[in-house]
C-alpha cells in the first residue's frame, strides 16, 4: 500500500511538471513574446502592389499636347483561379479577343506582375469586345476590363525622333536607376528622345497599396493606400507647326530627288537614291530647336502595347534605311563645302588671306612640291577673293588655303593646324550636348590622330605623317572631317549671332500637375569665338542665293531679296552617290533662324537639299509654299 502511493505521487509529481513547463511555455509565446510574433505573423500576412504613376506629358513651345495619356481598356484574369479554371477561361476568351491561347497563357502567368492582382492579357480592347465578355461574365469567371492610363502620340510620326517612344524596363535599366524602389520589371519607361532623356521628371512617384492575405495568397482587406504621383510636364522649344513643315519639306525633297538624275554620273542616266535625311530648324539668338526632323521616321504608337518581334526587326534593318537613326544627331557625313566656312576663319585667324586676297580659279590647284596631280575644282571662276570663293563655292581658292597652312605646320611656323583649331572652335570633333541619345562626336583629323591610326590600324591608314593631300581636301570638308548636322547648324547659328555657340536647348521649362514651375531649363552658352571679317563672309553666303553665279540661285528663284544667305555642300563618298547639304540663314541681315538639310545619296547641294531648306524658310517667312522640287543642278556647290 504504502508502495502504491510514492508511485501515485512520482506520476503526480511529473504531470504537475510537465503541466508547469507546458504553461510556462504558453506564457512565454502569448505575454512574454506577444510583440515579437505579433510582428512576424503580421509581416507575413501583408503584401505590397506598386501602381504606376500617370507619366507627364510633353507639349510644344506654345503648350499645345504632343505626347499625352489617354484611357484604355485592358481585359485582366483573376490570379485565384486555379490553373484548370485559368485554362478553360482562356480557351473561350483566345477566338473572342483574336489572340492565340498560348500568349494569353503565356501573359497571365507572368511573374512580373503582382501575384496579388489580376493580371492584364490584352491591351486596347474595342467597346464590342467589352461588351460582349460583360454580356457573357458566367462564360469568362475572373475575367474583367479595367481603364488605364496609356501613352499616346496624338501626331503618330511628327516629332517621332524628338519624343522618343516608351518600352519595358530591362534589369539593365533598372539596376542603373538611382532609386531603383521607383521601378520594378514590367514597368515603362522612356527608351529614346525626350522620353528617356527626361525620364526622372516625366515619370512620376509611384502608389503604394498594402493588403492583408490569408496563407493561400487570398486577399481578405486593404491596410493602407499611398497615392501615385503624377509625373510632370515637359515643355519642349519645339513649334509644332515649324516641326510639320520640315518634316513635310523633308520627305517631299527625298521623294523628288528618287526620280531625279544623278549628274555626278554623267555618262548614263542614273536616278538619286536618297536613302535618308535630315533637316534643323535653330533659333540663333538662344540656341533653341525649332524643328528636328529625321527621315525615314517611325511612330512611336507602335510601341505602347510592346511592338511584335518581326516590326522590331524591320525598324532595326539595314535595308530599311534604320528608321528609328536620329540622323540629326547621330548622322556623321563628310560636309563637304559647308564647311568652307571654317576655312575661311581658319585663314583669316591666321592671316592667310584678308577679305581682299585674290586668287586665279583656273579650275585647279597644283601644291608646289607635287605640281604633276593637280586638285580639281568643278569649274573655273577666274580671279576670286573670300566673298566671291564662298558664293561660287570655289574649290581651289580653299584648297590653297589649306596647301599654304600646310606648309606652315610642315615648316613649323605658328597657325598650321589653324583649320582643325577653327573647327574645334566651332564645336566640332565634340557632342554638342543636345538633351537626346545616341548624339554623334563627328572627327576633326590632324597629324596626332593619323599617327595615332597609322599605329592601331596600318593596313587601312598605310601612312603615319599627315600628308599635303591630307589638310588640302580637309580644307573642302573632305578626307577625315565627319560632322553631323546639330554640330554643322550649331557652327552657322555662330556665325549668325555674331560668336556665341550655345548648346542646343530642347527644353524649356518643366511645371507639375497643377501647373506650377518645377523648374525652367535656360540656354546654355556652349563657347564663344571671334568671327573676323563677319561681315565679308555674310556677303558671300548672301551671293550663294542672290548672285546669278551662286550655287543655289536656281532653287531660291523668287525668293524675296535680302530674306536668306547659306551654303551649299557636296560631300563626295567612295562607293556611294554624294551627300547634299544646304546651310541657310533667314533673313541675311541678323539671321533670326538656321535651317539645314542633309540627303545621303541625294546628289548635289543646291539639286536636293536647297529646295528642302527654301520650302522650310516659305513657311518661317509666311511666303507660299508651293511642293519641294529637285534641281537641275550640274555642278557641286
Amino acid at each position: 500500500m504504502s508502495d502504491t502511493r510514492v508511485r501515485s505521487s512520482l506520476v503526480g509529481v511529473v504531470v504537475l511538471a510537465l503541466f508547469s513547463a507546458l504553461f510556462a511555455r504558453l506564457w512565454y509565446i502569448q505575454v512574454a513574446s506577444h510583440e515579437q510574433f505579433s510582428t512576424a505573423a503580421t509581416n507575413n500576412s501583408v503584401r505590397e502592389i506598386v501602381e504606376p504613376p500617370v507619366r507627364g506629358r510633353i507639349l510644344d513651345a506654345q503648350g499645345r499636347v504632343l505626347v499625352d495619356n489617354r484611357v484604355g481598356n485592358r481585359i485582366t484574369v483573376d490570379r485565384k483561379l486555379s490553373v484548370t479554371e485559368r485554362q478553360k477561361v482562356l480557351q473561350r476568351l483566345a477566338p473572342v479577343l483574336k489572340l492565340p491561347v498560348k500568349t494569353l497563357d503565356a501573359r497571365a502567368g507572368d511573374r512580373r506582375i503582382s501575384p496579388y492582382t489580376a493580371v492584364p492579357v490584352a491591351y486596347d480592347v474595342d467597346f464590342a469586345t467589352l461588351a460582349y465578355v460583360s454580356e457573357h461574365r458566367r462564360e469568362f469567371p475572373g475575367v474583367r476590363a479595367e481603364a488605364i492610363p496609356v501613352r499616346e502620340y496624338p501626331n503618330k510620326n511628327l516629332g517621332a525622333h524628338v519624343l522618343g517612344y516608351l518600352g519595358e524596363i530591362n534589369p539593365t535599366e533598372l539596376k542603373a536607376q538611382v532609386d531603383p524602389t521607383q521601378y520594378q520589371l514590367g514597368d515603362k519607361i522612356g527608351k529614346s528622345g525626350v522620353e528617356l532623356t527626361y525620364e526622372s521628371d516625366l515619370r512620376g512617384k509611384p502608389g503604394l497599396r498594402q493588403v492583408e492575405v490569408d496563407a493561400t495568397g487570398r486577399v481578405l482587406r486593404p491596410l493602407k493606400t499611398r497615392s501615385s504621383v503624377p509625373g510632370d510636364d515637359v515643355r519642349l522649344t519645339l513649334n509644332i507647326d515649324v516641326q510639320r513643315a520640315t518634316e513635310t519639306a523633308l520627305a517631299q525633297g527625298i521623294t523628288a530627288a528618287r526620280e531625279s538624275q544623278d549628274f555626278a554620273n554623267r555618262d548614263t542616266f542614273t536616278k538619286l537614291k536618297a536613302t535618308a535625311g535630315a533637316a534643323i530648324v535653330l533659333d540663333a539668338a538662344t540656341g533653341s530647336v525649332v524643328a528636328l526632323a529625321s527621315q525615314p521616321d517611325f511612330d512611336p504608337n507602335e510601341f505602347v502595347d510592346g511592338i511584335p518581334q518581326a516590326r522590331w526587326v524591320q525598324l532595326g534593318a539595314k535595308e530599311n534605311n534604320l528608321p528609328l537613326v536620329n540622323r540629326a544627331v547621330a548622322g556623321q557625313y563628310f560636309p563637304g563645302s559647308t564647311f568652307k566656312l571654317v576655312t575661311a576663319v581658319a585663314a583669316l585667324n591666321s592671316q592667310i588671306i584678308n577679305a581682299n586676297t585674290l586668287f586665279d580659279d583656273t579650275g585647279e590647284y597644283r601644291y608646289p612640291t607635287d605640281p604633276k596631280n593637280p586638285f580639281r575644282g568643278e569649274n573655273a571662276n577666274g580671279r576670286v577673293n573670300l566673298s566671291r570663293a564662298l558664293t561660287v563655292s570655289s574649290d581651289p581658292y580653299f584648297y590653297k588655303i589649306g596647301g599654304d597652312l600646310f606648309y606652315r605646320q610642315k615648316h613649323g611656323q605658328p597657325g598650321g593646324d589653324a583649320i582643325q583649331s577653327a573647327a574645334r572652335d566651332f564645336g566640332f570633333g565634340q557632342p554638342t550636348g543636345i538633351a537626346l541619345p545616341t548624339e554623334g562626336s563627328g572627327l576633326i583629323a590632324d597629324a596626332a590622330w593619323t599617327k595615332r591610326m597609322h599605329e592601331t590600324d596600318p593596313k587601312n591608314f598605310p601612312f603615319a605623317d599627315w600628308l599635303p593631300g591630307d589638310n588640302i581636301q580637309s580644307a573642302i570638308g573632305q578626307k577625315d572631317i565627319l560632322v553631323t548636322p546639330i554640330q554643322l547648324a550649331t557652327a552657322y547659328e555662330a556665325l549668325a549671332n555674331g560668336g556665341t555657340r550655345f548648346s542646343p536647348r530642347l527644353a524649356d521649362e518643366v511645371r507639375d500637375v497643377n501647373r506650377k514651375l518645377v523648374r525652367s531649363l535656360d540656354p546654355i552658352t556652349a563657347g564663344t569665338l571671334s568671327i573676323p571679317e563677319r561681315s565679308t563672309l555674310m556677303s558671300g553666303f548672301t551671293g550663294v542665293i542672290e548672285d546669278p553665279k551662286g550655287t543655289a540661285v536656281q532653287a531660291f528663284a523668287g525668293f524675296p531679296t535680302g530674306l536668306a544667305a547659306g551654303k551649299t555642300g557636296t560631300a563626295q563618298v567612295a562607293g556611294k552617290q554624294n551627300t547634299s547639304w544646304f546651310v541657310g540663314m533667314t533673313p541675311a541681315v541678323n539671321p533670326k533662324y538656321i535651317v539645314l538639310a542633309v540627303v545621303e545619296e541625294g546628289g548635289y547641294g543646291a539639286q536636293t537639299a536647297a529646295p528642302i531648306v527654301r520650302a522650310i524658310m516659305d513657311h518661317l517667312n509666311g511666303l507660299p509654299q508651293a511642293p519641294v522640287v529637285n534641281i537641275a543642278q550640274r555642278t557641286r556647290g
